[in-house]
């Protein structure tokens, strides 16, 4: 599932063929998307001239003259930027096309992504409300988490990955920032001291900026705009790898299962 270093590096990729130009058109194929696509759509944000575009979580954002659009990678989904034609494959849901004449097309095979209309600023989207902190603001640090674990009692990759604390910190990066921090996934949040969560905020920080300069995780469904896979997987040092030797102790890695999700840590190293 593209986290947040996959939809920055989406952001960044789409960014230079959006960026002060006007949606000339937009083709949506299916409206069977997580959320159905607004009727009307197409007709509400052709013609208008894209003011900005920003990442809140997961979501981009296009803020248009009037109203702007919610979109959502989902678990599968990539956007690729078409200088030329090219006919749409079977997952191909919706393009957004320029007056430059380019085309940014969304691939989702799952449909587990979105497109949203907002009359307002996108910003203030029903969808954002509820989001926590960007974790690569300079307001995020340990004693966001350590406030945000006071009145909780879940296991700490539970905390990092709610996204009404700390936005866009998914399963992967969850898993390789708490073992850059050397704290167990299953430590109760509530037993952790401030300490530890500043150590443990810095290694957020590090692990998704790193990831963002890398140009995202390859996973099996994600590729970057251009069509060359992200690079951060060759770096990952427990995740996805049960069995393996850890790179600091020699232990090995262990996989578990918190929240229904897979998680992997080194006991030599995780505390």
């Amino acid at each position: 599932m593209p986290e947040l270093p996959e939809v920055e590096t989406t952001l960044n990729g789409i960014a230079p063929y959006l960026s002060g130009q006007t949606l000339s058109g937009i083709k949506v194929r299916d409206r069977r998307l997580r959320w159905p696509v607004t009727r009307g759509l197409e007709q509400k944000a052709s013609g208008q001239k894209i003011r900005f575009l920003e990442r809140r979580g997961k979501y981009i954002l296009l803020g248009l003259e009037h109203g702007g659009l919610l979109i959502h990678l989902g678990m599968s989904g990539s956007m690729r930027v078409l200088t030329e034609p090219a006919p749409p494959q079977a997952h191909d849901h919706f393009d957004l096309e320029t007056s430059a004449g380019q085309v940014i097309r969304y691939r989702d095979p799952r449909r587990f992504g979105c497109l949203l209309w907002h009359s307002g600023d996108v910003r203030k989207h029903p969808r954002l409300k509820n989001l926590g902190i960007e974790p690569l603001d300079s307001v995020f640090n340990g004693k966001v988490l350590y406030d945000a674990a006071r009145s909780r009692r879940v296991a700490v990759k539970n905390l990092i990955m709610n996204g009404e604390v700390v936005v866009g910190v998914g399963n992967i990066y969850a898993s390789e920032s708490l073992f850059d921090a050397g704290i167990h996934p299953h430590r109760s949040c509530h037993r952790i001291s401030l300490e530890r969560y500043e150590r443990l905020s810095q290694s957020i920080r590090k692990i998704l900026a790193n990831a963002i300069r890398q140009g995202g995780t390859t996973l099996r469904d994600f590729v970057r705009t251009d069509g060359r896979p992200g690079y951060f997987e060759q770096q990952l040092l427990v995740y996805g790898r049960e069995g393996q030797s850890c790179d600091r102790c020699d232990g090995e890695i262990r996989k578990t299962v918190i929240g229904q999700r897979a998680s992997y840590y080194c006991p030599g190293c995780q505390h």
